[in-house]
């Protein structure tokens, strides 16, 4: 362990010798104060990179320093030490945001682990704040390009939501309509949420694993559980945690979730040890939750918890006027990636992208340009360019590469002669499954007659 300053609170001073006397055999640095006021006396002298704090202290607790530390310096590590025994005021520091806790007397070996555990946290707080305010320029609201009315007044009400850290939000629009860009705009611009933002696609992960993958695991509590894991909620301590497709997430996990944003804490699968769930949670879906909530696959009292902040993001059929702004902004993207010219679009190819209905939206608008600034060197986007159903565009095997328009009564599949197997025809159904609903999984899996987990499959 790298030589650190710590600060040590404690009015005991038995206690603060002791503690002293260990971490500076451990090569840190220690600052000592006997209580409150002292420590932040001293904490305007100088910022240690741990505050070590007793939470039995008279005039100011643990708790008030605590709040008073992270008013000044919001990600400084901050450990409270408690009396054996009551473990559950430690739990509420947790929840009140310190970062783990240990009892007296303590064991030198879970204080060597638990100060391992914050000096990294803070190491990579720090290296966090930096790329934060990196990432806030980056997905910042004015980055999101409309002129929709519709769209603006979704961003009006998000950026509200940015004042309020704790406040969960519910975040509905189809498949490829902008969910996530939305859900980051929101955690950057949460000045209280100095950690990571997390997203997890509930439908794309299975039953089996969505809850280790949430809550993570100790060594030895299941099977194959080797060795301890952190799980989602754990990485995302602090930051945001965005739940895609929550309207796939099993029921039985509903029923934890729900405990989560009511008690505010959480425990890995396998362990006693609370947790608290200091992170913002975001859920996103292109389902209706109300439907799914009469049809009995979505608990009603986990709706009203997530559906404390609704937005609902208008498809991008809805707001054409958006088109040509995205249309600009994805080919100076294309322009950094590929390192071409690109000098632009013609007028009869962005009509076309204007009056196409875009039934994978955002995503399917991106992933039409790309095709077509792969293909052009230094010359305008035409309409041959433009891999869309009414486009007649060509695709790598000579014949059309896209799938009827939603509506039409025909599904036509061509393969070339040599290339002709089972598995390229099944792999071209899929293809064309999927373009035919704008990118929407479950709605190909449904179309194809087959459980969604055996489409992804």
């Amino acid at each position: 362990m790298t030589q650190s300053c710590i600060m040590v609170v404690d009015d005991e001073l038995i206690s603060l010798s002791l503690l002293e006397s260990h971490l500076v055999r451990q090569g840190h640095e220690v600052i000592t104060a006997r209580d409150g006021k002292e420590a932040l006396a001293r904490l305007g002298q100088r910022r240690p990179d741990l505050i070590i704090s007793d939470l039995t202290m008279p005039e100011m607790d643990g708790l008030q320093l605590l709040h008073a530390v992270h008013e000044l310096h919001p990600s400084l590590p901050f450990i409270v030490v408690t009396a054996q025994g009551s473990v559950e005021s430690a739990v509420t520091a947790m929840k009140e945001g310190a970062l783990d806790y240990f009892e007296k007397p303590f064991d030198p070996k879970i204080l060597q682990a638990t100060l391992l555990r914050a000096l990294e946290f803070g190491r990579l707080a720090g290296e966090n704040a930096q790329l934060r305010e990196h990432f806030r320029e980056k997905f910042s609201f004015q980055n999101i390009a409309t002129e929709s009315p519709a769209m603006r007044q979704v961003l009006e009400l998000a950026a509200r939501l940015g004042s309020s850290p704790r406040t969960t939000a519910s975040l509905t629009g189809e498949s490829g309509s902008g969910k996530e860009v939305l859900a980051r705009a929101i955690h950057f611009s949460s000045g209280g949420l100095p950690g990571n933002f997390v997203a997890v696609n509930c439908a794309a992960i299975p039953e089996a694993l969505l809850e280790s993958e949430l809550f993570g695991h100790v060594r030895g509590a299941f099977t194959g559980a080797e060795r301890e894991r952190e799980g989602k909620f754990s990485v995302a301590r602090g930051g945001t945690v965005l739940l895609d497709e929550i309207g796939d997430m099993p029921l039985s996990l509903q029923a934890k979730l729900l405990r989560v944003l009511e008690e505010r804490s959480f425990e890995k699968i396998g362990s006693n040890k609370p947790i608290p769930a200091d992170f913002r949670v975001i859920v996103a879906t292109h389902r209706n939750l109300t439907e799914l909530v009469r049809q009995g696959s979505f608990r009603e009292d986990l709706f009203h918890r997530v559906n404390v902040f609704p937005l609902n993001i208008p498809p991008l059929r809805e707001r054409r006027e958006d088109i040509p702004l995205l249309v600009e902004f994805f080919l100076d993207l294309f322009r950094q990636h590929q390192g071409k010219g690109l000098p632009g679009i013609s007028r009869k190819a962005m009509d076309l992208l204007v009056a196409y209905d875009w039934p994978g939206n955002i995503r399917e608008l991106r992933n039409v340009l790309e095709y077509a600034a792969i293909l052009v060197s230094d010359e305008l986007i035409r309409p041959e360019h433009l891999r869309l159903p009414s486009a007649g565009a060509v695709g790598s095997a000579g014949t059309s590469a896209a799938a009827p328009a939603a509506g039409d009564g025909e599904f036509v599949v061509r393969l070339p002669l040599e290339n002709l197997s089972l598995d390229a025809f099944v792999d071209k159904v899929l293809e064309l499954t999927l373009q035919r609903c704008g990118g929407n999984k479950s709605k190909a899996a449904e179309l194809l007659k087959v459980n969604r987990k055996m489409f992804y499959r």
